[in-house]
């Protein structure tokens, strides 16, 4: 389950505030059709910060029953323990098969109160666990000795960390010196979507994917050439998608690019994530449809 290309769906949220859950449905729909190895909800990709407990519980039992079978990882994340046990016990009563974990804040959080919220949530877990890294969204770094500590924990089953070193050996290095601090039974999982094919061909396990969950094709084109031996053609498929990775880098980051992609190819309604945010006005999300249909994602 922790291994290959996990793919991280929007949850659509339309004008009116309440959740799309036949939209979501649909984008579930298209991932296990697609073959994907694991359908990440309620990541940040998913919006899951904006929701209530109501809206997440529906949001993880809909992915599990539109699934067919695809193992589904819940983000549980949120500011207080008590809600991340609450989030634990509703994606496990939902059937999901594991949980994402991000250390949430508003206060800065210390190594000691992040281990203390990971050594309490996994004593009450009964499925495995992704320890979420997401620097740029929850502004916690976490040390290698934090990672250690971390993975000996029951439960713990992979660790999603940031892009890879640009310089190949630099990163293959980077995946080897992870190796040697986490246990046989932890996968090593790598994120940045533009970094993915650097990732995989250092030797990451899994490639938890924004692009994932709303261009499933050519995600698994790129990972199955990495996972069978194919480091050319994962950077060429990469290096392909290039405009797309531009996209990001030009409207602060990926979730607006993939909203108005979203919309673009009508899997969701035009507004699609929760205020306050807004996504990208008419001449940008002209632009993303520009990049989509020169790319031919459109299918």
């Amino acid at each position: 389950m922790f291994t290959g290309l996990s793919a991280f769906p929007l949850t659509p949220v339309p004008g009116n505030g309440n959740v799309d859950e036949k939209a979501f449905a649909a984008l579930v729909d298209r991932l296990a059709a697609a073959g994907v190895d694991s359908i990440g909800a309620l990541g940040s990709t998913g919006s899951y910060a904006y929701l209530t407990r109501e809206e997440r519980a529906r949001v993880a039992r809909i992915a599990v029953e539109h699934g067919a079978g695809v193992p589904v990882i819940v983000g549980i994340g949120a500011l207080r323990t008590r809600q991340v046990l609450e989030a634990a016990e509703d994606a496990q009563n939902a059937g999901a098969a594991g949980v994402l974990l991000a250390p949430v804040s508003y206060q800065p959080l210390t190594d000691d109160d992040v281990f203390g919220l990971f050594e309490e949530v996994t004593a009450n877990l009964s499925i495995p666990l992704v320890i979420y890294d997401n620097p740029r969204t929850t502004h916690f770094t976490f040390t290698d000795e934090l990672y250690a500590r971390l993975a000996r924990l029951p439960q713990v089953a992979s660790v999603k960390i940031p892009a890879l070193p640009t310089d190949p050996e630099q990163a293959r290095a980077r995946v080897e010196q992870l190796r040697r601090l986490l246990p046989d039974t932890v996968t090593v999982g790598i994120s940045g979507d533009a970094a993915a094919a650097r990732g995989l061909n250092a030797g990451g396990d899994t490639w938890y994917s924004v692009i994932g969950g709303t261009f499933p094709e050519p995600a698994l084109a790129l990972t199955r050439a990495a996972q069978t031996g194919r480091p050319e053609q994962a950077l060429e498929e990469s290096w392909r998608l290039q405009p797309l990775w531009d996209l990001f880098t030009q409207y602060g980051g990926s979730l607006r690019v993939v909203a108005a992609a979203a919309a673009h190819l009508g899997l969701t309604a035009h507004h699609n994530l929760p205020l306050p945010l807004r996504g990208l006005d008419t001449e940008e999300r002209a632009h993303v449809a520009t990049v989509i249909e020169q790319l031919q994602l459109h299918t």
